[in-house]
């Protein structure tokens, strides 16, 4: 880790827009006082009073780090389902060690924000670049998002969400597909 990478990070969450910046603010935070911060004043009219699905995903240099969000709202808006999904992310992805203070200044964050799910009846209405999956067989459930680095196919998208819900190869399941609008 050199002190470019450092500087890249910090460069990049000075720019980051609102949504972003809430984010990491959340993390700083969280990481560092275990406290879950109020909703900040001063945030867009959309964070405030729109409802939407949010994931947020963290990279420490260039490799995920953290990923959690919700398909659907379950905070009473934006911005809180974005706290709520930034401490997740941080600190109870089950694929990783909570993020430590030190790492902080390495980290990379980006929030989607979901659009409604549609049903769909075929692959062959995806789009990997535009639309993320879900799949849902029973109650089990998997979501990939679009436009993810080393997802090259529709086939490979819909086979790792499957994976993420637990669905075997040939067991029955049914695609909804969504877009976002990513924040940096």
């Amino acid at each position: 880790m050199t002190d470019a990478n450092v500087q890249e990070c910090l460069e990049k969450r000075l720019k980051a827009d609102p949504w972003v910046k809430l984010a990491w603010d959340t993390i700083t935070e969280y990481v560092t006082s275990e406290r879950i911060p109020e909703v900040p004043e001063g945030l867009p009219e959309e964070l405030l009073r729109k409802r939407a699905g949010a994931f947020v995903s963290i990279h420490k240099l260039g490799e995920l780090r953290g990923c959690i969000g919700t398909i659907a709202p379950v905070m009473p808006s934006l911005a809180e389902e974005i706290i709520r999904n930034a401490v997740s992310a941080a600190t109870r992805d089950p694929r990783f060690h909570p993020i430590a203070p030190e790492e902080l200044p390495f980290l990379d964050i980006s929030v989607d924000v979901l659009g409604a799910p549609e049903h769909i009846s075929s692959p062959s209405q995806l789009d990997i670049k535009r639309y993320g999956v879900i799949v849902t067989c029973g109650s089990r459930r998997g979501l990939l998002l679009p436009d993810l680095e080393g997802v090259d196919s529709v086939s490979q998208q819909i086979y790792i969400a499957c994976r993420k819900a637990g669905i075997d190869p040939g067991e029955h399941y049914t695609l909804q597909r969504f877009e976002v609008i990513r924040h940096y």
